[in-house]
């Protein structure tokens, strides 16, 4: 009888360790191989929006949709394959039950043929948990660069979408804990560490703007951002039944129900036209950013059915159908008024650069692009090229550009000042084309230094495979 029992127990044991995941499967089993159109889709938190989610599955162009999620089943299965009348070809959900299932070789290889992955909602910090360091995400990181997959979620699989997260670890943090201590335990916020979505560099999300009022804990996230890091964060939110499709030449469009419904989206800036640091961000003191009532820029954006209204993430200033908004916080109190488009001052730089090395006679080669070896996110600055952290972060299908505008390779540009050359007055990374040109991280653009007042300047380039050069005088930049 002791044996019997056993038995059983070893038998229960077994079983339960083999169900680190499950899948629902629906539609062709054959894994297809479109080229998939890329793009993001972040949604608010509620039931889905259907024409964003339509935008989503179309960026598929016919291919594999997979789900992840790390509770609940397969919702989303008939919604996806017929509900909303795109044609995939298969649509799967995998549900992990556990980390172990991230070291999964199905799993990992569903996910590498997906040409379309959404993130459902639950506990971010399952996610968090579950793929961070793990094989599932260098497998979604890299189908963003090489597949140009599109990538959405909702709620939680919003909120882990950007490369700064608030991660949730000790449970969900209300504007009131975060704004009366910006250090209060439940305000944990992830760093540069986890997905490389276009776009969400340096970007912290946030969802059910709405129910509840998560704005005074937004800015307290970016507050904590820039106290901590000395980063310059952005911030992109949607209320419940609202949703931000951004495609890959960074436009976001807003879909939802307005006018039948008050659904808006958010795009959050830090004020460049005021000192930016908050005037006190401490632990176990309430959180005071003022900046003479104007700490953040925000452009509000109606959703609407069909997406009409939009905001550009390329350059962060061009947007249709909002309303500009300041944001401020006064002693814990959040604090809200009607503001004016943002207007930071800013330099243009065109410059041509060739490489020994790649170059031809006429352009260079780009070897080290066809060999997938640049990557969507600059290098210098884990190079320690960079002192700080770059917002630069390009897409792939900048990437997979071809001809003369064919990317060899980022660089780095700085501004010196004009009378001392040794001192580095702004600095980012770029693009270099295949002829030389110098372009902004959506491949086509001249480079913008923003923030950098008109002035004569000594330009330097550097790379990383080769000697640095700077002009022999300083230039004049308008």
């Amino acid at each position: 009888m002791r044996y019997i029992s056993l038995l059983f127990i070893l038998l229960c044991s077994s079983s339960i360790f083999a169900q680190t995941y499950t899948s629902y499967f629906t539609g062709n089993t054959t894994n297809a191989t479109p080229q998939a159109q890329g793009g993001v889709c972040l949604m608010g938190g509620a039931t889905e929006q259907d024409n964003a989610m339509r935008w989503f599955l179309q960026r598929a162009n016919g291919g594999d949709v997979v789900v992840l999620r790390a509770s609940g089943s397969d919702g989303y299965n008939d919604y996806f394959y017929t509900d909303l009348g795109v044609s995939v070809n298969s649509v799967e959900t995998l549900v992990f039950n556990n980390p172990n299932a991230s070291n999964n070789a199905y799993v990992q290889t569903q996910i590498a043929n997906a040409e379309a992955i959404w993130i459902a909602g639950g506990d971010q910090w399952d996610y968090v948990t579950y793929w961070k360091d793990s094989p599932i995400e260098d497998i979604i990181n890299q189908s963003i660069r090489s597949k140009n997959i599109v990538i959405g979620g909702t709620s939680a699989g919003m909120a882990i979408q950007g490369s700064f997260y608030f991660d949730a670890q000790n449970g969900s943090a209300t504007s009131a804990q975060a704004l009366g201590n910006p250090y209060h335990n439940n305000v944990t916020i992830g760093k540069n560490d986890f997905l490389e979505v276009p776009f969400l560099r340096h970007v912290i999300t946030d969802t059910h703007y709405d129910n509840p009022e998560r704005r005074g804990r937004h800015t307290a996230f970016l507050a904590r951002i820039l106290t901590d890091w000395g980063i310059e964060a952005k911030g992109i939110a949607c209320e419940e039944y609202t949703a931000v499709c951004i495609t890959p030449d960074g436009t976001a469009r807003v879909f939802g129900d307005y006018p039948s419904y008050n659904d808006f989206a958010y795009f959050i800036q830090i004020n460049c036209d005021q000192p930016n640091t908050p005037e006190r961000c401490e632990a176990n003191r309430s959180l005071r950013w003022d900046r003479n009532d104007a700490a953040l820029r925000v452009y509000e954006v109606a959703g609407t059915l069909n997406g009409d209204n939009s905001f550009n993430l390329f350059d962060w200033q061009t947007g249709s159908g909002g309303t500009w908004l300041n944001w401020w916080v006064e002693n814990g109190t959040f604090r809200e008024s009607t503001g004016t488009a943002i207007n930071c001052p800013s330099v243009e730089v065109q410059v041509k650069v060739f490489l020994q090395g790649a170059y031809t006679g006429s352009l260079m080669t780009n070897d080290l692009n066809s060999y997938d070896l640049v990557p969507l996110l600059e290098p210098y600055h884990a190079a320690g090229v960079l002192p700080n952290p770059s917002a630069a972060m390009t897409s792939p299908n900048v990437l997979h550009t071809t001809g003369n505008d064919a990317i060899v390779d980022w660089v780095v540009i700085e501004l010196r000042d004009k009378n001392d050359a040794s001192l580095v007055r702004a600095q980012r990374a770029a693009l270099l084309q295949r002829d030389g040109d110098v372009v902004d991280v959506d491949g086509i653009s001249p480079l913008v230094f923003r923030n950098v007042l008109a002035d004569d300047y000594y330009i330097a380039v550097k790379h990383r495979n080769h000697l640095s050069v700077m002009t022999g005088v300083a230039v004049r930049l308008d």
